[in-house]
């Protein structure tokens, strides 16, 4: 049987008497795109940089492919494409020039021309790294990550920042890479990013996985696929009870003045929920609506927003 790309045991890491990482199980099978979520500081970064050899963990056990960090460090290096959160590359080397440098430090490479036409990078060859915009150093990134043709590529937060082009190009990137039969591990929090390019994502708060499974899967265990989002106007409030009553609400979430009902059937909900606002003489400030998403499933689990730290 072939080994698992990711294979993460009882993984914890603390940082003085905080513990980022608290006995966490993770398995990526090769081929798959893997995506960790979760607000600012739930871990994710931290368990990502273990997983990589770029941090020791406290405790539990680490294996890529079968192979463990302890005696099989050098050629697990070939092995691995990064683009940390933040990648910082010379200002006055060319885009080129970056990539020959980065595919120097490889045993088994990819053509620099191959890997600048696959991050749409062509016409920046000669240019200088200080000269590039954000969506432009984001894909040199990738690019430098690429060049040693990996098995599997990281990506820390890869499209923070960018453009909704420049992100859908990174995600273009991403595809074809996959297609290739590349594993891909990646953190973010833009749900849309994360529905559109992981077969499962992993949801982790304060260290600890909380939710694991294709992101369909996840929303449906909402049982419903609609929310209604309201606020109402001054200190008014409506009781849990009445608003469970309504038809077809499956549940009642709420933050920051707001609540959330998940709905089966936003049809029926909307005219129950306006006719039990008349009669409180109650009035609303704010209504919106929309599909159930991955960030539904996090408030249900949490009741705070994956934005929140």
């Amino acid at each position: 049987m072939t080994a698992p790309a990711v294979s993460c045991r009882g993984l914890i890491k603390r940082y003085d008497k905080v513990v980022a990482v608290d006995g966490l199980d993770l398995e990526v099978p090769a081929g798959e795109c893997f995506g960790l979520l979760g607000p600012n500081g739930a871990g994710k970064t931290t368990t990502v940089e273990m997983i990589q050899g770029l941090l020791e963990p406290d405790g539990g056990t680490i294996q890529l492919f079968g192979l463990s960090w302890d005696g099989h460090e050098a050629e697990l290096r070939q092995r691995l494409g990064t683009a940390l959160q933040e990648t910082k590359l010379p200002d006055k080397l060319s885009v080129i020039e970056t990539l020959r440098l980065f595919r120097s430090f490889y045993k088994k490479s990819v053509p620099e021309e191959t890997v600048l036409a696959l991050v749409q990078l062509q016409e920046k060859r000669d240019a200088w790294v200080n000269k590039l915009s954000g969506g432009q150093r984001q894909r040199l990134a990738v690019a430098c990550a690429l060049v040693c043709d990996p098995d599997i590529l990281f990506l820390d937060e890869p499209t923070t920042g960018l453009d909704p082009q420049s992100r859908r190009q990174l995600w273009e990137v991403i595809n074809q890479f996959r297609a290739r039969g590349g594993t891909v591990v990646l953190t973010t929090h833009y749900m849309e990013e994360a529905e559109q390019l992981c077969d499962r994502v992993g949801v982790v708060d304060h260290g600890k996985m909380i939710a694991l499974g294709p992101p369909r899967q996840l929303i449906a265990s909402l049982g419903a696929e609609h929310v209604v989002d309201f606020a109402l106007a001054g200190v008014a409030a409506l009781g849990d009870g009445d608003l469970s009553a309504l038809p077809g609400v499956t549940r009642v979430n709420h933050q920051d003045g707001h609540t959330r009902l998940t709905v089966q059937h936003v049809h029926q909900t909307l005219p129950a929920l306006m006719s039990l606002v008349g009669s409180r003489n109650v009035q609303l400030a704010e209504l919106t609506t929309h599909h159930a998403t991955l960030e539904d499933v996090f408030m249900s689990l949490t009741g705070r927003h994956l934005r929140d730290g």
